[in-house]
């Protein structure tokens, strides 16, 4: 008897969106099993940024299913409803989006406290810890505004850890920081990817893409074009969008 394929942890299923007469989505599906790790490239405007965004239910989807766990996303409505799957999908944006007026730890236990209702002292010890994850160690009481972008974003990145995620959505979070930020930003991403844990990543980082994906998912206006695992895409595209997009970035 064979063991029976486990069910991906994330499902999208023909899901269509529009932002008034635009549509941004043209029924895009796609899976992410747990512990996976996807990237999703294309041209700006293909729609990237609200795949994530309708995963994590900050966008409303006008027609089709996503699944999260045991979570049918479009069913939920209230703030209430929400809080159990943002507990299980952290989400970190191109821009940090920390509290300036609080100090990096504050950034980090607030919402633990606050939303989760865990014990303080309890997550004061866990933010430590993942700020010596993320290589922050002892800048626990600085403040946003006294870090690098690149410090900021990793910042971001323990803020969303501190949660106990299953899985994070990263949204283009190397492409604000200058050059030489950018690698100790992947870094950090690239070791929670050995750690198993599952990743959803929008990026422009081609190399990184080819790196730490099981695989790559290209969109154009809309749509999933084509996907494959990186040595496949990468090497041997098939469509010609695909190919065009690979010659300009590559």
């Amino acid at each position: 008897m064979t063991n029976a394929i486990p069910k991906p942890f994330i499902e999208l299923a023909d899901v269509h969106k529009s932002f008034g007469t635009f549509p941004v989505l043209n029924g895009v599906s796609l899976c992410v099993r747990d512990g996976g790790v996807v990237c999703i490239i294309g041209p700006s405007g293909s729609g990237k940024s609200t795949i994530l965004r309708c995963i994590n239910g900050l966008t409303p989807i006008n027609q089709g299913r996503i699944r999260v766990g045991e979570f049918q996303v479009e069913k939920l409505r209230t703030d209430r409803e929400f809080i159990p799957l943002r507990h299980q999908v952290a989400m970190v944006f191109q821009q940090y989006n920390l509290f300036p007026h609080r100090t990096v730890l504050q950034n980090l236990t607030m919402a633990p406290v606050q939303v989760l209702g865990e014990k303080p002292a309890e997550v004061t010890e866990r933010a430590r810890s993942l700020l010596a994850k993320v290589r922050l160690t002892g800048k626990e009481n600085a403040y946003p505004g006294e870090l690098s972008g690149g410090q900021q974003q990793r910042v971001a990145i323990a803020r969303a850890l501190a949660m106990q995620p299953r899985v994070i959505l990263f949204d283009e979070v190397t492409a604000a920081l200058d050059p030489e930020m950018v690698s100790e930003v992947l870094s950090v991403i690239r070791d929670l990817a050995r750690e198993g844990m599952t990743c959803v990543l929008v990026t422009h980082e081609m190399r990184f893409a080819q790196e730490v994906a099981d695989e790559v998912f290209f969109t154009d206006r809309g749509v999933i074009v084509e996907h494959a695992s990186p040595a496949t895409l990468f090497k041997a595209p098939s469509d010609p969008r695909l190919k065009d997009f690979l010659d300009k970035v590559l």
